[in-house]
């Protein structure tokens, strides 16, 4: 039998605290992460990992000094008999699978899927009705679940007689000693299938696309996930069904920047329409709306229209929808264009500006060292 105490180097009398100090320094230096593509380092790791959890558990640990070897296939020595066997015996419980009395039901919970749903922003701002193909385990048609053939039905096993589990005599360091395991011929399920259905090869369930409904609310966002509750696939022998699970992935607009519930844009105005002041309209998710541009806009200057945001999840109301203006200065003039901007800078004053620098908290470089600092 493998020596676990040896293979952490620790005496056998150590105490819980000496053990899984000495796992851990072992575990470390035999990482595949530190060690690397060793695989000596790997084949230690492994055995370190498989000396612990016999040591680390004081259970296991009491099995292994008296003789039996928990970690092994059969759970014990030779002849079969294991740690659960142990328990079973002397403490009248098994651990695990043993623990079961009585059959295995066959009707078992079937599993859950997970879902892609892709949204555009308008999707996602009011909330949308859409139809999802899936493909998944539905009731077998032909035998409704019960595996069998139609006219047929399950017959009680002759080897276990219904129990779903068999006894047998084991050898093991303390004489022979009466086990139970699952009966082989059932597979524990204490009844055999002797026709089974054609349709489904027995499993009471075939696989079928179909399509569910969903209503997604507005609000959602990357990353969230709606669940359709007994949606998923069937389980086994006609079990219960799994539920879906729909995340959302949002498409990325051409126009909308949306953050949490606000959106953000750009437009895009004429210098003369920034400095004499003006009404614009620009499209929305709701629409032409009027943007209220005051006399001497800035560049980089915010206009909030409130509500047009996106919709709150499970609340009501939506955010906002925040309009940056980005003032457009002319690269090319005619000579008349020219002398106009000419007069208003002699009448401003303007003829031969002073550099002034702005205040460190305005503009772009404002800008960039709050985001830096965190501000």
């Amino acid at each position: 039998m493998t020596d676990y105490y040896e293979i952490l180097g620790v005496a056998r009398d150590a105490s819980p605290e000496q053990i899984k100090k000495a796992y851990r320094k072992l575990a470390r230096e035999n990482h595949p992460d530190v060690a690397g593509a060793d695989p000596a380092a790997e084949e230690r790791f492994k055995d370190v990992s498989r000396a612990y959890d016999v040591l680390g558990n004081a259970e296991k640990r009491r099995a292994y000094d008296m003789g039996a070897d928990p970690s092994s296939p059969g759970g014990g020595q030779g002849g079969g008999f294991g740690f659960q066997d142990i328990f079973e015996t002397f403490f009248g419980a098994a651990t695990g699978a043993q623990a079961q009395r009585g059959p295995i039901p066959r009707a078992r919970r079937g599993q859950d899927a997970l879902l892609r749903l892709d949204l555009d922003l308008r999707d996602v701002t009011f909330g949308v009705h859409r139809e999802v193909p899936v493909d998944t385990a539905v009731l077998c048609p032909t035998c409704g679940g019960s595996c069998c053939r139609p006219g047929t039905s399950p017959r009680t096993c002759d080897v276990c007689h219904g129990r779903g589990t068999v006894q047998r005599v084991a050898r093991s360091f303390l004489g022979q000693v009466m086990t139970t395991q699952p009966c082989a011929a059932c597979h524990g399920f204490g009844d055999v299938i002797p026709e089974p259905c054609t349709e489904c090869a027995g499993e009471g369930r075939v696989r079928s696309r179909r399509t569910l409904a969903v209503d997604v609310p507005a609000g959602v966002d990357t990353g969230t996930r709606i669940r359709l509750t007994g949606q998923g696939e069937v389980g086994p022998a006609g079990g219960p069904a799994g539920d879906v699970y729909l995340e959302v992935r949002e498409r990325k607009h051409e126009t909308f920047v949306r953050e949490g519930d606000d959106l953000h844009a750009t437009l895009q105005v004429p210098m003369t329409a920034a400095a004499l002041g003006t009404v614009l309209t620009m499209d929305t998710l709701d629409g032409p709306q009027e943007v209220d541009l005051r006399p001497g806009t800035q560049p980089e200057q915010v206009v909030t229209l409130r509500g047009l945001g996106v919709g709150h999840l499970h609340a009501g109301g939506r955010g906002d929808l925040h309009v940056h203006v980005d003032v457009a200065v002319p690269t090319a003039l005619d000579d008349a264009q020219a002398d106009l901007l000419r007069q208003l800078a002699a009448l401003r004053g303007e003829e031969r500006p002073e550099a002034r620098l702005a205040a460190s908290h305005q503009g772009v470089f404002g800008k960039l060292r709050d985001k830096l600092s965190g501000r």
